[in-house]
């Protein structure tokens, strides 16, 4: 079997360019970096992915799934900061003119920080380094900011500001209160959106890794800030996976397993939360194909952490060419976004919380001596009770401000009074619980690691070891010889299967080894031939393409059999 090598990157992507997984896009114009398009296979593949996602977040957590418009008005935007801070440092070759990731540049050439400095301290550090494009030493250039957002108008003549949707998460937080009425006004609860987002990334480089348009899968979970103990914590208390933290990285020590029980107690993770959900995204990735010796959880370092943040995760994967790839976060994201939303929209996004026993709260009330003070303000009177309310007076009366205008209120015109009220509950803003998931580079790191060259027959045989769940061909059908009724059979056996939901393929063209090869190579998981015996004992072979070995089974049990196989509920090695 291959074993990691630098060239698996260009095998990886020549099949999926020859046997219709992902293409450039608009290739007869000449392709445009950073964009890709899925071909038939390769959008079948990505729909499988999606819909595992969906599997974990809205069937088992029951998150419901929300839509909302990939274009957003600019308001959206500036409140949750992407016009003013979503953006990266640029320069551009004074030799090729290609413009250039700074912190790349940085990077390529060894120098640390790079994330961190000012826009000149960073030109002064990149100017002995060389260009990712020519390979020319820099020399002296600019380092500035470019906003990485698409922006567009909305409606003729650019009346109104909008931009594409750098993520899928602001319209689920805009939906706050709708999504709260929905849930009938109790947390925790969570919405979750998958589709497309942009960014207009500076110098896209690295196939599906980096993309200017790519499927973004986030879920928006809301709960309250003194009570982020997940109620189901139990189901991944013991779960155990490998752990960077920010200790060990500043201490240049590897990743090191811990169960999530022991994690949260030891305050590796901020709180049950976060620790539920990078386990619940471990065994998501291991699912769908993800090897767990290429798959670890780094914490991020004080330094790149956002200033709201309570805590926050990647789920790396390790990439023969790209090494270490962010492929998922997982943040504690406090108040800031609602809160953000709440200031700039003058919505509140609150939850009313009701206490178990009402609480007996003693408060000082000011009762103004209405008829005095009305004939004496007149149009000024109600703004002047308001303000007054909250005031604190003095034993030489109340200063207050009305409008700009500075006014004494008499000890005489007001009386304070001391009561007892009863309390039943209080508004808190809640805080976010945010996995985020890169649907692309998932598939690319599943393509990539399913890549495997082995030996077949005494051939060479190149193969993708596809889970069967993420499979586009879930099983290939062949009649061993395309006469004597057996291809009639062959079309039955299929239909059969197609009714059960799966994706069957019917193929007749060509030796029988080579149609396994065929389909070896396009990861279909399992192949069933229908030869001459099957016309004397209604038995049929079913082939399993990573071993390559076959059992025959009576063909009324095919269909439950190979459903039971792709959906894991049995083995081929238990036939």
């Amino acid at each position: 079997m291959i074993q990691g090598s630098g060239d698996i990157y260009e095998k990886v992507m020549d099949l999926a360019k020859r046997r219709g997984f992902i293409w450039p896009t608009s290739e007869c114009y000449g392709a445009v970096a950073g964009f890709i398009d899925y071909g038939p296979l390769g959008a079948m593949m990505k729909r499988r992915v999606e819909n595992i996602w969906r599997d974990f977040y809205v069937i088992q957590e029951g998150y419901y799934e929300i839509e909302c418009p990939t274009i957003a008005q600019e308001a959206v935007f500036v409140a949750s900061g992407h016009v003013k801070g979503f953006s990266d440092k640029m320069c551009q070759c004074p030799h090729c003119k290609e413009f250039l990731r700074a912190d790349h540049v940085a990077e390529g050439g060894g120098v640390a920080g790079a994330a961190t400095m000012a826009n000149e301290m960073l030109a002064a550090a990149i100017a002995t380094c060389k260009c990712l494009a020519c390979e020319e030493v820099l020399g002296k250039v600019e380092v500035f900011n470019f906003n990485l957002m698409f922006k567009t108008s909305i409606g003729p003549g650019s009346q109104r500001t909008g931009y594409l949707r750098p993520e899928t998460a602001q319209g689920m937080f805009v939906d706050f209160t709708r999504l709260l009425r929905f849930y009938r006004d109790h947390l925790p609860f969570g919405a979750v959106q998958i589709g497309k987002s942009y960014r207009n990334e500076i110098s896209p480089r690295q196939g599906m890794i980096r993309l200017r348009e790519f499927t973004h899968a986030e879920a928006e979970i809301f709960v309250h800030p003194d009570q982020k103990d997940h109620p189901k914590f139990s189901r991944y208390a013991d779960y155990i996976m490998p752990l960077l933290t920010a200790t060990q990285q500043e201490k240049n020590e590897p990743a090191v397993s811990f169960s999530m029980q022991d994690a949260v107690a030891q305050r590796l993770i901020a709180n049950e939360y976060v620790a539920y959900y990078l386990a619940l995204t471990h065994e998501m990735l291991v699912k769908i194909g993800i090897r767990p010796d290429r798959l670890r959880f780094r914490q991020h370092l004080c330094t790149e952490r956002a200033h709201y943040a309570a805590d926050c995760w990647d789920a790396e994967v390790y990439s023969d060419r790209f090494g270490w790839v962010e492929t998922v976060g997982i943040a504690d994201r406090t108040d800031y976004d609602l809160a953000a939303h709440a200031r700039h929209s003058g919505t509140p996004m609150t939850v009313f919380i009701q206490y178990g026993e009402p609480k007996k709260v003693q408060r000082r009330r000011i009762v103004p001596n209405m008829s005095v003070l009305g004939k004496q303000f007149r149009t000024k009177a109600k703004a002047v009770f308001e303000t007054l309310a909250t005031a604190t007076p003095t034993v030489d009366g109340a200063d207050i401000d009305v409008d700009g205008e500075k006014i004494h209120i008499p000890p005489e015109l007001f009386e304070v009074r001391n009561e007892i009220f009863e309390v039943r509950g209080e508004d808190i803003v809640p805080h976010v619980i945010e996995p985020s998931y890169g649907i692309d580079r998932m598939c690319y790191a599943v393509l990539e690691q399913a890549y495997d060259e082995d030996i077949a027959d005494g051939e060479s045989r190149t193969v993708l070891r596809l889970t069967p769940c993420v499979a586009p061909v879930q099983v290939a059908v062949f009649p061993l010889m395309n006469r004597d009724g057996l291809d009639t059979i062959a079309m039955e056996v299929t239909r059969t299967l197609q009714k059960k939901g799966l994706l069957a393929e019917y193929d007749d063209s060509g030796a029988i080894g080579r149609r396994y090869r065929r389909q070896d190579e396009i990861g279909t998981p399992f192949a069933v031939t229908i030869d001459y015996q099957t016309k004397d004992d209604r038995t049929v072979t079913i082939r399993d393409r990573d071993s390559m070995k076959q059992v025959r089974i009576a063909i009324d049990r095919i269909s439950e059999t190979i459903c039971d196989l792709v959906n894991g509920s049995a083995q081929f090695s238990s036939l």
